[in-house]
């Protein structure tokens, strides 16, 4: 899926409910405080790299509509000049088997996103596996210009799927 920090509100919404029983307004408020949390993307000195599968951007947990604007906030964090964010392609080879999200900070810990919940990962040797995924997916992503023309060719596929579920 896509990560917290590039979540529009209502995906985030979604993410937190989509196949679990949650009281919507605590998911709400959850959502609100996951979207505040996304003011550090703009924090002086701060370096991201994000690195997503073109088949976590093409699933869908809402209406096509939802996914467009995703999509949308996907390519203008794109253009950040301190935010790498990278997609593979479908057409091009897996690297490995991620076989699940995660999340590497500072190169020292990370997070794994399971759907019980997050597991954080201190070990070295667990964290340079991670980092040795997350390079092996980087390494075959397309980035910039690239990555927002597969971006917008995603979109123009939703769009399709958007009119034909309101004809």
């Amino acid at each position: 899926m896509v990560p917290a920090l590039l979540q529009t509100a209502e995906y985030a919404r979604l993410a937190l409910t989509v196949g679990r029983a949650v009281d919507e307004e605590d998911a709400a408020k959850a959502a609100a405080i996951r979207v505040q949390r996304q003011s550090v993307l703009f924090e002086e000195g701060r370096r991201f790299w994000f690195v997503l599968t073109e088949g976590a951007v093409r699933t869908w947990p809402g209406s096509p509509g939802l996914m467009v604007a995703q999509l949308d906030r996907l390519a203008q964090v794109s253009t950040l000049g301190h935010v790498r964010l990278g997609v593979v392609p479908w057409s091009v080879e897996a690297p490995a088997f991620a076989l699940h999200g995660f999340t590497v900070f500072d190169g020292a810990v990370s997070v794994a996103e399971l759907i019980t919940g997050d597991v954080l990962v201190t070990e070295q040797g667990d964290v340079a596996a991670h980092r040795e995924v997350l390079e092996a997916f980087g390494g075959v992503a397309v980035y910039g210009d690239g990555v927002r023309a597969l971006l917008g060719e995603i979109g123009t596929d939703f769009r399709r799927l958007e009119s034909q579920t309101q004809d």
